[in-house]
């Protein structure tokens, strides 16, 4: 599966259209153009990202991922730091927020 296969596949399971979110909802950061395997979170944290890595991993799925309204428009410290592992090992990150919190099965919901 690519990352756009995958990321068509989740914005229509998870109805992203139909959510004003703080945050991208969908593929924030791209890596592999074929994934395999994917490592799921619920913040994409340097200790997931780490995790993917000895994992070998193609992509990342959390519910809180980066770039939200009102941060730094700047890739500085943990941030910095955290994108380049994802960008030298090519591991994309998908994140979902709003439409994760509201999924009748997958989300906060189901539990």
């Amino acid at each position: 599966m690519t990352p756009l296969e995958l990321s068509e596949y989740l914005d229509q399971l998870l109805l992203v259209d139909h959510f004003k979110d703080f945050c991208p909802n969908g593929l924030q950061v791209q890596g592999k153009k074929h994934i395999r395997l994917i490592v799921s979170g619920v913040t994409a944290s340097r200790a997931l990202i780490e995790k993917a890595i000895r994992m070998h991993a193609d992509a990342i799925l959390v519910h809180h991922g980066w770039f939200w309204k009102n941060d730094e428009p700047v890739i500085t410290g943990q941030l910095h730091d955290r994108l380049k592992l994802l960008m030298d090992h090519e591991i994309n990150l998908f994140a979902y927020h709003l439409p994760l919190d509201a999924h009748p099965t997958l989300g906060i919901k189901a539990c």
